[in-house]
């Protein structure tokens, strides 16, 4: 796909940014989030003669390095922790107090996974690329993204068996501890 026209470009913008703020959000720090979608449709309209027609996985992979040139060491991979918190539950969820509970101990589950892991399933999950793409992504191939995938897959799985053999505390009026004035 080249674009060939502010309004081509504007209309490819349009299409794509929501997906690629998702992206970001999921793994920059908030104060950065901004800074990098604007460094990634730079780099898009610099390079728009070479934008593929299916833009999305290139343009997380921009955004990817965008993440990665920001930082070094282990500011890199605090960066592109995905943070599973960060999308707001669905209200029916919120509502919901099974659902809350099911919420938190994913959450928790997702907590222990490494960044990586959290990465290769964020794009399987969140970002519902295919394997192609995805390995496109992560700058690797597609063998090796789906053994990643699988191996993450199994290490959540496994977080999550442990996460629902230990009760969630919860704290009910009767049992808090009151201060008096």
């Amino acid at each position: 796909m080249s674009i060939d026209s502010t309004a081509e470009f504007e209309a490819f913008y349009a299409a794509t940014f929501r997906d690629v703020q998702a992206f970001v959000r999921r793994r920059a720090h908030p104060m950065l989030v901004e800074e990098i979608l604007s460094e990634t449709y730079l780099v898009a309209w610099r390079r728009r003669a070479d934008v593929p027609a299916e833009a999305r996985a290139w343009l997380f992979t921009v955004a990817r390095n965008q993440m990665l040139s920001a930082h070094k060491g282990v500011r890199r991979q605090r960066d592109l922790h995905v943070r599973l918190s960060a999308e707001p539950a669905p209200q029916q969820v919120e509502d919901d107090a099974i659902g809350v509970i099911e919420r938190l101990t994913l959450q928790q589950a997702w907590n222990t996974l490494g960044a990586g892991d959290q990465e290769v399933l964020a794009l399987a999950l969140f970002e519902e690329l295919d394997a192609p793409r995805a390995a496109q992504v992560l700058g690797c191939s597609r063998t090796a993204y789906a053994m990643r995938l699988s191996r993450a897959r199994r290490r959540l799985g496994t977080a999550l068996q442990a996460r629902a053999e230990t009760p969630t505390p919860v704290t009910s009026p009767t049992n808090r501890v009151r201060t008096t004035p």
